[in-house]
């Protein structure tokens, strides 16, 4: 048997497991995506903006993504195509919206782009309450565990400062979340592309609070 024989009696089977995966494929409802980004982490990126939030932030930029019903359907390998399209993007940020709402679907998509593309997220919850809420939905666990960096915690608009790096109000944090994992506890990145090569995470050098 040739090898073109073998590949036509092969691909009807290759077929069924592609239809059956996708069939399998979590959805992620999409508020918009954004390539060669600088405001949502270091270096160019690009940035998937989910649709939906519970947080509801005085002041947020984005209050389009509150709404469950909006936005469009997509998967998980579907934004990971269109990632890999892009040419001089080397970090993707998950916004919203509130990214862990979908954590299962965006961490799936996590585990198709690292260690090729450096992940992170933000969340309207902190470190401490994903902890929690993981205890009861296993999905915030995982995607804890498939981001390299977190910027948690809400907008607050009394505490909001543009000389921020990367975040939007001074109760905001830029963690490194395997570290935080292992320790249990919330710790601050310390990678210069964050955090600045003071370690402040402000544009104009302020210490940590």
């Amino acid at each position: 048997m040739n090898q073109s024989s073998a590949e036509q009696r092969t691909s009807p089977a290759r077929a069924a497991d592609s239809m059956e995966s996708a069939a399998r494929e979590r959805v992620i409802r999409l508020a918009g995506f954004d390539q060669d980004g600088i405001a949502d982490g270091p270096g160019l990126r690009c940035v998937v903006f989910v649709q939906g939030c519970p947080h509801h932030c005085p002041g947020c930029q984005n209050p389009q993504t509150w709404a469950w019903e909006g936005g469009a359907e997509t998967t998980p390998s579907e934004l990971r195509d269109r990632i890999f399209s892009t040419v001089l993007d080397t970090g993707v940020t998950f916004s919203g919206g509130e990214p862990f709402e979908q954590a299962d679907a965006l961490a799936d998509l996590a585990q198709m782009l690292r260690p090729r593309y450096d992940v992170a997220s933000y969340s309207g919850y902190t470190f401490e309450g994903l902890l929690k809420l993981s205890e009861k939905r296993p999905g915030v666990m995982r995607l804890l565990r498939s981001i390299d960096i977190l910027v948690d915690g809400p907008f607050v608009q009394a505490r909001a400062d543009r000389l921020l790096l990367f975040r939007g109000s001074g109760n905001q944090r830029i963690l490194d979340v395997p570290a935080s994992l292992a320790a249990g506890s919330a710790v601050w990145t310390k990678d210069p592309a964050w955090v600045g090569e003071d370690g402040s995470a402000r544009v104009a050098g302020a210490a940590f609070e």
